[in-house]
């Protein structure tokens, strides 16, 4: 049987996708082999066809229990005679899978890393004809990888006690090159094939946002989808179960999966989501490895993950068809919290020693601020991601949120400048949040107690939004204008271009969104209750019919059950307050009023104006 047969005759494709022959060529020809390919691109049949046509046993070390038994499974209903052996399993199945394993009744063992060293394991070891081994989520291996599991380093171990060395082979789907090169270090892999396929997955589309109101949005997202199975992935148990209960509320077909779930339960919610009886599943990162459903239309990242390994490889869960998929990202300052107690309190690091534990946590740390600034970059989404595991393009995909958006650029010097100079001031003792509340102006009792109310820069920044001064304090740490310290309190500090910055021999400019960037000036302006403060010109009267207007938008928007925005925008009730129309034809000048949007709202909206300015119907 050649490797086409049985590609076809178990697993029924007619054709390998690129990079599968290559690998599986390489260790049919018995040399060391390491595969980093997509989550979808086809990595489990690059060892799974060798190890049928090997004499021997393979074995394949994985990390998750759920992920060996639904590959042994697959791999039984593919007529593949396969097991796992790993802490599920009784006593009495355990010995009992070694000693069919023995009688040379499987072809391929799962097993997890903690088995290799056992005594009953390695006595089965030592009489079997073992002729490859392969390393599933290789990256486990690697302290720098974003899953290290200190029982991964037991590997080198296992294959040193077997009397005849096998042919290896590790794979990943995301892996940095600092990884990449760990990982053929540690498992001592002897001048290995080494193929990468790309990571680029094109025909996923890439958006971020920052929602007040993150279930609105995911809930709006998935009305949208209707009838699509999706992915929506949270970072704690807890918001799981909320999330969850949410959905169900609201009448959505949706099932969860977390670790705090008994066995029984995550197994039959497992198999409704992949049966497609569930349309949702809600679930912590313990689901999805080693789950192959391919029309899965979109993933939904509740919370931002801990790094960009776990985000792209949960990610591309999505679309594993190759059809057309989305992947949203809801992102809140408050996750960056948690994935840093996470960090701080991971059991794993617990095993290793204090200096190796602490260079660990620090490269945590570092993968979190790059998730992070994943997430307010205005460069393309795709790109990001592709640099981050070392591949460069064209900084447009033109298939992401980024991409479809319309920017302006910015000159934010001035603010720059107030958000640099507090830093120095304050001698870089304080975090994001307390920098930006003194540029501002904040009257808080930690602005009072720490003294910064006598910064020069105190309140320099009072008329711009938060949201602005956060964005431009977000491109200040990606361009190297501003330093963010790994520790705990996450400080920030200044560098080298900051200080060109204060000496006013550098200006900033940066890309905002056109229509995110207007209405949050309009929103300065109408708290100042001043048309000088916002900048735009608007007479004391304009100031007013404006108000009128929003509070009009406001009321029909509740008596309709929508958001505000959907009955006019603050862009057209400005421009209302430019135009000031007084009949129909006038009203259907101002941009953003359609006929339909004026046969619902439009006589409404015109009264309120004539009211304000006080004139008569005409």
């Amino acid at each position: 049987m050649d490797i086409h047969h049985a590609l076809k005759q178990y697993f029924g494709y007619d054709a390998f996708r690129e990079g599968q022959e290559t690998l599986i060529h390489s260790l049919l020809e018995g040399r060391d082999t390491l595969g980093i390919m997509p989550t979808g691109a086809g990595k489990s049949l690059c060892f799974q066809i060798p190890a049928l046509l090997m004499e021997g046993i393979t074995l394949v070390i994985s990390p998750l229990i759920s992920l060996m038994k639904d590959q042994v499974k697959a791999l039984n209903e593919a007529g593949i005679h396969a097991a796992f052996l790993n802490s599920s399993l009784t006593a009495a199945q355990y010995y009992k899978a070694l000693r069919l394993a023995s009688q040379g009744q499987y072809k391929i063992i799962y097993v997890a890393p903690e088995r290799l060293l056992t005594e009953e394991f390695q006595e089965f070891a030592l009489h079997t004809e073992i002729s490859m081994v392969a390393v599933d989520e290789a990256h486990c291996v690697s302290q720098w990888g974003q899953d290290f599991r200190p029982s991964y380093l037991k590997i080198v171990e296992f294959i040193r006690f077997l009397p005849k060395r096998p042919v290896l082979g590790a794979f990943t789907a995301t892996a940095t090159k600092e990884v990449r090169d760990d990982i053929i270090d540690i498992l001592m892999l002897r001048e290995p094939t080494v193929l990468t396929t790309g990571f680029d997955r094109p025909n996923l589309y890439f958006s971020t946002q920052s929602p007040k109101d993150p279930y609105a949005t995911m809930k709006h997202f998935i009305e949208t989808h209707p009838g699509d199975s999706g992915i929506i992935y949270c970072l704690t148990r807890k918001t799981v179960e909320e999330v969850c209960d949410r959905l169900h509320r609201d009448g959505f077909s949706v099932t969860r999966y977390h670790a705090g779930l008994s066995d029984r339960e995550r197994r039959l919610n497992q198999d409704e989501f992949i049966y497609d009886q569930a349309q949702l599943m809600v679930a912590t990162n313990a689901f999805g490895m080693g789950i192959d459903k391919s029309n899965v239309r979109f993933v939904i990242h509740y919370n931002m993950p801990k790094n960009m390994e776990s985000y792209y490889q949960e990610a591309g869960r999505a679309g594993r068809d190759g059809e057309p998929a989305d992947c949203l990202l809801l992102y809140r300052g408050q996750d960056v919290v948690t994935n840093q107690f996470f960090i701080d309190h991971n059991q794993d690091n617990e095993e290793l020693d204090p200096v190796t534990r602490r260079i660990v946590m620090e490269r945590d740390r570092e993968r979190l601020k790059k998730m992070t600034y994943y997430c307010f970059t205005n460069d393309c989404l795709r790109s990001y991601i592709l640099r981050y595991f070392g591949e460069y393009g064209p900084n447009y995909c033109g298939n992401c949120s980024n991409c479809l958006t319309q920017f302006e650029t910015v000159d934010v010097t001035g603010e720059a400048q107030a958000i640099a100079g507090t830093v120095a001031w304050c001698r870089g003792r304080y975090g994001t949040n307390v920098i930006l509340e003194t540029v501002r102006g904040a009257n808080t009792a930690k602005i009072r107690r720490y003294g910064l109310e006598e910064s020069p820069f105190y309140g320099k920044q009072m008329q711009t939004p938060m949201p602005k001064l956060r964005q431009i304090l977000n491109h200040l740490v990606l361009e190297g204008y501003l330093f963010v310290t790994n520790d705990e309190y996450a400080l920030v500090k200044l560098t080298e271009k900051s200080r060109e910055l204060l000496a006013g021999e550098q200006t900033v400019q940066m890309k905002m969104a056109k229509e995110l960037e207007r209405p949050a000036r309009e929103k300065t302006k109408r708290r100042a209750g001043s048309a000088a403060a916002a900048g735009l010109g608007f007479t004391k009267i304009e100031e007013d019919l404006f108000m009128s207007l929003r509070n009009l938008r406001t009321e029909l928007a509740r008596k309709e059950h929508v958001p505000p925005y959907i009955v006019f925008s603050d862009k057209t009730l400005t421009h209302m307050c430019v135009v000031k129309p007084q009949t129909q034809e006038e009203m259907m000048t101002v941009s953003g009023v359609g006929e339909h949007k004026y046969k619902k709202y439009g006589e409404a909206f015109l009264a309120c104006i004539r009211r304000e300015l006080g004139t008569k119907t005409v």
